[in-house]
């Protein structure tokens, strides 16, 4: 129950916030607004989500996750909705970036994974966070094609408005998550939190994880919030956009659990790495090719398989080193690193096109940071931390 109760929220909660960037022409179109009004606006939900998520994951960690995400449900649907009524780009600021960001932070994937890493072996683990990955992919899968219809036939305000009523669900499946802070088979520790803290920002191995991960939410805001508008620039349909952008969720739930599945056999540092040098490879190929509707169908399955693999692993790690006592919490901290990055690939994004007429230099910005994440990877040591290990006297 719990495990099918943490990929329904994955689900939904992904779902939802995966679909933004098809609103970004009929509301900047609508409103009179440029790209970079709206580029911000994400933005800012961007950095709200990893700012509020180490604080979600820290009440979490200490009260259980079905109060957090209760109230992250409310205020996600608030916001969302609000979206739809707001004709000033300050007010949108407001609720598309700081009130749905703040509700996607507390009703983030990273509670569910971490309720859920806890239910289950240490050897089983690896491959429930990847299922659990999986299922938000699977809202992408679901959500973004209904989106696109939504906003065909019910206008880009109506949609909005069943977005908002798709977060509400996320309410009734908090409460089958448990309260449970340590994992079935581990070691019971009386650390504090802040104990916690001090422990992992002195391993160098979460420093480079941090790194890593702002490169991850860089390159995966970008495509999500421009890679429609991108498509479209190339004189392509909107529904292209769309298939596109539920191809890279449905690829990702094979990618995810491949990843979850390589963690479990092998050593997790090398899977991060491998794949972000595969991005990087993956966007040269895109640039250097023509742009037709199969280029894009490629690109999108390509980039798919290895879009949020990175996640089973990276949190993988980090429960794997310091184990799941404070793992939403840590998991959290890594994450606002993500949401950096992701504040700033959204904004460059949008900013760079107003000033250039395109997105040509935002993708070699990408690609040279793949290869520099792929290269801080190498050095983690995953090793659990001696205070994990049985005592053998």
């Amino acid at each position: 129950m719990v495990i099918a109760a943490g990929c329904a929220i994955a689900m939904i909660g992904f779902g939802v916030r995966s679909v933004f960037g098809l609103f970004l022409e009929p509301i900047t179109e609508a409103r009179g607004w440029s790209r970079e009004t709206f580029s911000i606006a994400l933005a800012i939900q961007n950095l709200l989500w990893g700012l509020g998520m180490p604080i979600a994951g820290m009440i979490a960690d200490r009260f259980g996750p079905a109060r957090v995400i209760v109230g992250g449900a409310i205020v996600y649907a608030l916001g969302t909705w609000a979206m739809s009524v707001v004709d000033s780009g300050s007010l949108f600021y407001f609720t598309a970036g700081i009130m749905v960001g703040i509700g996607i932070a507390f009703t983030a994937f990273s509670l569910a994974l971490a309720s859920m890493a806890r239910v289950v072996p240490k050897e089983k683990r690896s491959l429930i966070l990847g299922l659990g990955t999986a299922a938000g992919s699977f809202g992408q899968v679901v959500f973004s094609p209904n989106a696109q219809l939504a906003i065909d036939h019910l206008g880009w305000q109506g949609a909005l408005l069943a977005l908002a009523a798709a977060a509400l669900a996320l309410i009734p499946l908090a409460f089958l998550l448990p309260r449970a802070t340590t994992g079935v088979d581990e070691v019971v520790s009386d650390q504090s939190m802040s104990d916690a803290l001090t422990e992992a920002r002195g391993h160098l191995g979460f420093v480079l994880l941090t790194f890593g991960f702002f490169v991850c939410g860089f390159q995966i805001a970008f495509i999500t919030v421009h890679f429609p508008a991108y498509v479209t620039g190339l004189g392509l349909s909107s529904s292209v956009a769309a298939w596109a952008i539920a191809i890279v969720g449905g690829c990702n739930i094979l990618g995810s659990l491949a990843a979850g599945a390589f963690g479990q056999r092998w050593s997790k540092r090398y899977g991060p790495a491998m794949i972000y040098l595969l991005r990087s490879v993956i966007i040269v190929c895109l640039l250097m090719a023509p742009k037709m509707e199969m280029t894009i169908y490629i690109f999108a399955a390509s980039m798919g398989f290895l879009w949020l693999a990175t996640v089973p692993l990276t949190s993988g790690i980090v429960a794997q080193v310091f184990g799941t006592r404070y793992m939403a919490t840590l998991f959290g901290i890594v994450f606002f690193s993500h949401q950096t990055g992701s504040f700033i690939g959204v904004w460059l994004g949008g900013w760079l096109y107003d000033n250039t007429g395109s997105h040509d230099i935002i993708w070699w910005i990408s690609a040279a940071l793949g290869l520099a994440a792929a290269a801080v990877h190498l050095p983690i040591d995953e090793r659990p931390l001696a205070r994990l290990q049985p005592s053998t006297g």
